[in-house]
Formats: C-alpha cells, structure tokens, sequence
C-alpha cells in the first residue's frame, strides 16, 4: 500500500563511538551505480563475480540486503533480476519509492508537485530538459534529452502535460553544460532566493560531470528513507553499515553506524564516510563487505577514517 502523507522521520547524524571489533551489521544498505557495478560495464547489469560472492555472503549470514538507489523501481527491479531469489525491500527515486523486490510491488511512495518547481528549475538553468518518474510505467520528459536513458516506458510531453501530474523523481539534464556550471548556477540562485524557494519542493543531489540534477519530495533522502525503513525492521542505526559513492548517498553515509565510500568518490562523499574502500573497478565494495561477512579477499584498499564525536 502506499502512503503518501506519512512524515518524514526526523534522524541525527552523530556518532560517538566506533563499532566493537567483534561488530557486524545486522542491515546493509548499497547504492547500485558506481558502488555494485560500473557505467563501464556498458550498460550490463551483471555484478562482477568478486560483489556477486560478496553478496551472497552477506545474505547467507541473514543479513537485511537494502539496496538503496536514485533508480527508479523499474531501474532496480532490472538490476534484481539478475539474482533470480532476491527478496526484501529497496528504495528507489533516492528514498521516494520503496519497493518489495520479491513482488515487484510499491510499499510507499512520496510525491511533490511540479509546476512552481520547475518554473524556477527553468529560470536557473535556461535551456534544461526534464523527466518525471512514472512510477512503475517509465517516465514523461519534455524535448532536450536525445537519448533517453529510462527503464520503461518513456513519452515525449509537452511542458504543460509535464507539470500537470505530481512525481517521485524529477531528473534535469542541462545540455552542453557542466557539473561545475550547474553548481554556480546554484550558488547564483541562492544569492536571489530562488534556491530557498526550490528547496520547499524538492531536496536535490548533483550529477557529474555532466549537468545533472536529481530532484526528490522535500526532506526525502536515502538516509531519511533507511532510517524509517530500519524502524519499521526493528534494526537500530548502531547495527547497519552503509557503502556508496555520489552526492545522494552522503546522508546515509552519514546516518548509518558504518558508512564506506568508494574509492572513486568525490572528496565531499569522502568526507562524510567513516572508511574509503576501494574503487568500484577494484571491487571496492566487496572489499568492505569481506571485512565483516568473510575472509575470501584480502582487505587491504580500505582506508580506516575516524568518527566524529
């Protein structure tokens, strides 16, 4: 069932102390793109086979597997497939969407209107193409993109249809421009107001290198939705551990017990992270996972940090 109107749980980022030696996670949580498996796969969703071990392990120790992603459920359900008995929860559209792998179902979604929303995207980044997630269809996108690249089905709109409807996730694309462009755009708007008003429809993570912005209901985030998840399990934030490696995953870097960035990371993501682990050309995050769940892998390419107190 879905619920639309449930409040967003309210959590803390602090720690103060590190896990026992004899510590192991009762929950994981793993974002999928650039942590599980690589834009240099060619668009092949197989887990190489160190991660895919790794996995495994970690579900026969009767461990929550959680994949955490900014996919929509169609993206996910795409990449599941590939394991054939893989059961339990995911959330999806960077904490908006949370999915039952098992049925293919939607246990909740959160949605935002559009129309003021993109009005002002559209005075920040004149020229931006849009897409809005059609929760288990595809998605709308307005005349910009070129390729579409959108599990499921995906419709040309124009701009009044594409506001019409509300959405889960709002994805722009800034043709010809640069990360680092759409952040000073940003900056420019926050001098004017613009992103203050932006920010009480949506909560936003940036794309690199090209200009990318992901667009989720205000307040929602994957560390927002693992912590309410974890609640709902009966797991305490002390016994789950969290890897990723993009801007949408700092909040639950931040918010688990444990959180490991990919080597590749950048240095804000980093930052946030308890360990750096290896790239995810290196098979980074089975590196991390073999530290608590087995011994096949040598651990070495994991970068202890410290936690703040």
């Amino acid at each position: 069932a879905s619920n639309m109107t449930r409040p967003v749980v309210q959590i803390s980022y602090v720690r103060s102390v590190a896990p026992s030696p004899d510590w192991r996670p009762r929950l994981v949580a793993l974002d999928i793109d650039g942590t599980l498996r690589t834009d240099a796969d060619d668009g092949v969703e197989t887990v190489r086979p160190a991660v895919r071990d790794a996995l495994d392990a970690v579900r026969a120790a009767g461990a929550h597997v959680v994949l955490c992603s900014g996919r929509s459920m169609l993206a996910v359900l795409d990449f599941v497939a590939q394991f054939g008995d893989w059961r339990g929860p995911a959330i999806c559209s960077n904490g908006a969407v949370w999915l039952d792998t098992g049925t293919a179902s939607v246990l909740r979604r959160r949605e935002f209107e559009l129309t003021r929303c993109v009005a002002l995207v559209r005075e920040m980044l004149p020229g931006a193409a849009f897409a809005a997630e059609e929760i288990g269809f595809g998605n709308r996108f307005t005349d910009g993109f070129g390729h579409v690249p959108f599990a499921g089905h995906n419709r040309l709109v124009d701009y009044a249809e594409f506001v019409a409807t509300p959405t889960s996730r709002l994805t722009v694309y800034w043709p010809g421009r640069t990360a680092i462009e759409l952040n000073a755009a940003l900056a420019a708007a926050s001098l004017t107001g613009e992103l203050a008003e932006l920010l009480a429809y949506v909560n936003y993570s940036v794309g690199e290198p090209d200009a990318w912005l992901y667009g989720s209901p205000a307040g929602v985030t994957k560390g927002s939705a693992l912590a309410e998840l974890c609640l709902r399990l009966g797991v305490s934030a002390a016994e789950t551990l969290a890897i990723g490696d993009a801007g949408n995953d700092m909040e639950m870097l931040a918010w688990a017990a444990h959180g490991v960035a990919m080597g590749q990371a950048p240095a804000a993501v980093r930052a946030v992270a308890d360990e750096v682990t290896a790239s995810v050309a290196e098979n980074g995050a089975a590196l991390a996972l073999n530290r608590w769940f087995r011994t096949g892998l040598e651990s070495t390419g994991v970068e202890s940090g410290s936690f703040s107190g």
